[in-house]
């Protein structure tokens, strides 16, 4: 039923073929008469400059007739025609027909050179007339040679043999079709239907059909044996891919295909890899050659698709792993792209599209992608093997990857293969350590010394593969540096990243964490190798200056400090390592004295950030057992104070730097390593050497909050004088984190009064001076030297902040007069204790309002309003109904007093601000 199906299809596509194709024969007759007219209408002396009018179409048909034999009809360029231009002296008319003309040339007609047309739109007729009738066609005829050699098995007409006979004939009949119809065909079919040419069908259902009985030769019949099979395949393979040349990218697809099959369907008792890979990469550079000459993209990714897989199947499918053929092989396949896709071939984009998105897509972005990813996966699967012979696994895969980024260095186009190498090298170096952390350690027998399992393969690996693209960038920078400035920007990261990242995995699994020399000696050598070009770019840039940024000149700094700081953490440890990461820093600070790089005082900044990040993973810097309890003269005060002293020196330094985002930055670093700095000592002191998370006491938390006020205070006073956000917006922000604190802890959490703790035994100099009184005057003096230098709510705040530590001391300490030096809730309270906190309150509200009235503080008079109020209720409220005798009686006369007195208070300073004279109650007598 198939086989009628198929029938049908082909004779229906072949009648719709025939009535185009008559079509297309009338139209350019028409045209030919035409043209011949208009011709004959010319005067003789307009066409004296050409050649004879027999001489004309006799040029024309040889030229053609030689570039459809000579050339590939398909992808051929424009070729100078020997026949001159049409003259200028025809008429416009004449001209136009012409140019019609030339969609359907003929032998006939001389044709004038034209530049390359734009693909015309073309209707459903001519696809199905033209284009689906010769892929059917070419299928149907395949699966007719297919049909043939089945009908014959089933009616047993032929032997074995001569059925593959007749099937290799019916093959080798179908390809010569197809060379005959190609020398015959029309250059105007070819040329509109190059992606549906008959002679390509016909080719390629010939080299099906003679795949399939050799096959079938070899593996059904077993007529012949692998080598011959395998040999035979092959040549079929590359036949076909060397008449993809004729006839196109499908063909070549098809030849790929057949190739890479060839060693999968010829199975062998003894496999010889070397001869697998050998094949493999003569397949590869005949695609690649074939791709190169007619600009295909498609099927040179599928090569460097089907090499990887290859390379992997073998790595897993092997009974005993040789990395060598693989490893051979993906460096050919990388090392033949850089050669036949040049970097002059693809130029042209880089002038159409700059900038980052132009160079991540730059072409050919499928062969450089492909080759790029299909080079990492077998180097990460070579990894894994189960049983190696030969070459370390380790070893091959950073020699395909250093062959990878070579190629990333050698092209403007391959970036993706540069950071693709980047990645991979990482993650093979990765991989190599998470393998060796299962490695099973041998344990001594009897009494033998303990093995000594070192790993200075893994290591000299690691540091010569950074070391290569160290080199590959400067080879890279010195070719493409001011052509290609994002991609040096790349290469500027990538040169010192990789290195430094390869070398810190290397350090932490196979070095001697105590002091490595070999690792810390890399790392200086590193840096001073970057240190090097950066003087070397920066004088290339004094030389030719545009005013820009030079970023690759600058990421050499930053690769520089890297570098040492990798030495820093390989040589030295814990506070050591600390103290002289700031000294580091700072010294690329004081190198801006020599050479004015943007870069440098960025180091201190990052330098800065590193220690931070060192203190928070120990506090202590040297371990809490090493510490010592000595307040203040200890290991943590070299540790915070050095840095903080060269970070405080480096930001007044840099004061005047036109740069004012590290300016800030380093305002802002320091003045937080300054406070942090006290605030550890402090803390240090106070828990006698402990430096834990536990919450701190009353005591403790005093001493922050007048830290955090006064740098509020300092940051304030510092921008007075040299105005700076950092400074103005770290003075608020340190005053609003002060006033949090004292909300939350003073007020509620450490209150003596909730949570019991003992307040001391002497009367005045106690836990309530420093809890209290103290953090109220500094709020009380931050506040008055606020007015009129910052928002009015933040001066309120203080304010505010101030009087309520105020009213809480006062308010304990009565308290702690009648209860003791626990005033904790659960002792209740005494008559005499409920009426001395009216008589303060009162006496505060006063106090309030008189320096409110004085300042002219608003905020302070609110404060006595409402501290006065608060008072009122007190006594009616609490005093009424708790006091009894001569103390209710006073409270009620004293707060009467205090109403009246604040009464008369106020008129006196309304009246005062009003400028009117006060009311006078007695009145003249009359005269």
């Amino acid at each position: 039923m198939i086989e009628i199906l198929l029938l049908l299809l082909v004779i229906l596509m072949t009648g719709l073929h025939r009535k185009t194709s008559a079509r297309v024969t009338l139209l350019e007759k028409e045209l030919e008469a035409v043209k011949a007219d208009l011709l004959a209408r010319q005067p003789a002396s307009a066409v004296t400059p050409m050649a004879t009018p027999a001489a004309v179409p006799a040029a024309a048909a040889a030229v053609t007739t030689e570039m459809a034999v000579e050339e590939p009809p398909a992808q051929a360029e424009p070729v100078p025609e020997a026949v001159p231009a049409a003259p200028a002296a025809l008429p416009e008319e004449t001209i136009a027909a012409s140019t019609t003309a030339e969609e359907a040339p003929s032998p006939a007609v001389a044709r004038a050179p034209t530049p390359a047309k734009p693909k015309t739109k073309e209707n459903l007729e001519s696809y199905l007339g033209a284009r689906w009738p010769v892929w059917v066609g070419g299928v149907a005829l395949a699966f007719g040679g297919i049909f043939l050699v089945r009908a014959s098995i089933e009616a047993g007409l032929l032997g074995p043999g001569a059925r593959l006979v007749l099937a290799c004939l019916f093959g080798l009949v179908l390809m010569a079709g197809g060379e005959i119809v190609r020398r015959r065909a029309m250059p105007q079919v070819s040329d509109r239907f190059s992606n549906a040419m008959i002679p390509g069908a016909l080719t390629a259902a010939g080299a099906v059909t003679l795949l399939g009985a050799i096959y079938a030769a070899y593996g059904v019949y077993e007529f012949i044996g692998a080598t011959p099979a395998f040999i035979l395949l092959a040549l079929v393979s590359f036949a076909t891919l060397g008449l993809s040349l004729l006839h196109g990218q499908a063909l070549a697809g098809l030849g790929l295909l057949a190739s890479l099959l060839t060693p999968a369907l010829v199975a062998s008792e003894q496999p010889n890899p070397n001869a697998l890979f050998a094949f493999l990469c003569l397949t590869w550079v005949a695609v690649n050659a074939a791709s190169r000459f007619r600009r295909w993209t498609i099927v040179p990714m599928l090569a460097n698709i089907g090499i990887g897989l290859w390379a992997i199947a073998y790595t897993f499918g092997a009974a005993e792993f040789d990395p060598m053929p693989s490893t051979l092989t993906l460096i050919v396949m990388i090392a033949g792209t850089g050669f036949f896709w040049p970097g002059a071939a693809y130029g042209t984009d880089r002038v159409a599209k700059r900038g980052w998105s132009g160079l991540l897509g730059r072409q050919p972005l499928a062969i450089t992608l492909s080759v790029a990813i299909m080079s990492v996966l077998p180097a990460l699967a070579m990894l894994v093997a189960d049983t190696v012979t030969g070459i370390d696994p380790y070893f091959a895969s950073a020699a395909v990857i250093a062959a990878l980024a070579a190629l990333g260095a050698s092209r403007a186009y391959t970036v993706w293969p540069a950071m693709i190498a980047a990645c991979g090298s990482v993650l093979v170096l990765a991989v190599v350590a998470l393998m060796l952390l299962d490695t099973y350690v041998p344990q001594p027998v009897g009494n033998e010394p303990l093995p000594v399992v070192t790993y200075a393969p893994e290591i000299a690996i690691s540091l010569l593969l950074g070391a290569v693209f160290t080199l590959l960038g400067f080879a890279f920078l010195k070719r493409f540096r001011r052509a290609e400035p994002e991609f040096s920007m790349v290469w500027s990261v990538l040169m010192s990243g990789v290195p430094v990242a390869l070398a810190t995995i290397s350090f932490l699994n196979f070095g001697n964490l105590g002091r490595d020399w070999m690792h810390g000696l890399y790392g200086v050598g590193l840096g001073l190798v970057l240190l090097a070009g950066a003087e070397w770019l920066f004088r290339e840039r004094d030389e030719t200056s545009d005013g820009r940024i030079d970023w690759a000149a600058n990421f050499f700094i930053a690769g520089s400090f890297a570098g040492f700081t990798f030495a820093l953490h390989a040589l030295t440890n814990g506070i050591v390592t600390t103290i002289l990461l700031s000294v580091l820093g700072f010294a690329y600070v004081l190198g801006m004295r020599a050479r004015p790089w943007p870069a440098l005082p960025w180091m201190m900044a990052t330098a800065i950030l590193m220690v931070f990040g060192r203190i928070a993973w120990e506090p202590t810097l040297i371990g809490q057992n090493s510490l010592g309890t000595t307040p203040f003269f200890n290991a943590l005060l070299p540790g915070y104070g050095i840095p903080t002293l060269l970070a405080i020196v480096t930001a007044y330094l840099l004061k005047g730097s036109s740069d004012f985002r590290i300016r800030n930055l380093m305002q802002a670093l320091a003045s937080l390593a300054a406070l942090m700095t006290v605030a550890v000592l402090v803390r240090h002191a106070m828990n006698g050497g402990v430096l834990d998370d536990r919450v701190p006491t009353l005591g403790e938390q005093s001493i922050y909050t007048l830290l955090t006020v006064g740098f509020s205070g300092i940051l304030m006073t510092l921008d007075l004088k040299s105005p700076s956000p950092v400074f103005r917006w770290g003075s608020m922000i340190a005053g609003v984190l002060a006033t949090i604190n004292v909300l939350s802890l003073h007020v509620f959490a450490l209150n003596p009064y909730f949570s019991g703790e003992n307040t001391g035994a002497w009367p005045f100099l106690n836990l309530l001076l420093l809890g209290y009184l103290l953090p109220g005057l500094a709020y009380a003096l931050v506040a008055y030297y606020a007015r009129g230098r910052r928002p009015m709510p933040y001066v309120i705040m203080l304010a505010l902040a101030g009087a309520v530590l105020g009213f809480l001391w006062a308010t304990l300490s009565v308290r702690r007069f009648w209860q003791g030096e626990n005033i904790a809730d659960w002792k209740g309270f005494i008559a005499a204790e409920t009426y001395t906190y009216s008589v303060v309150w009162l006496l505060i509200g006063v106090a309030l309002l008189a320096i409110g009235s004085k300042l002219d503080a608003k905020s302070l008079r609110l404060a006595s309003a409402a501290l006065v109020l608060v008072a009122v209720v007190k006594v009616f409220l609490v005093d009424m109904s708790n006091l009894e005798g001569i103390l209710r009686a006073l409270s009620f006369i004293g707060l009467g007093a205090v109403l009246i007195g604040i009464g008369l208070f106020y008129q006196r300073i309304l009246v005062n601000k009003s400028g009117e004279p006060a009311a006078v109650d007695s009145q003249e007598p009359a005269s």
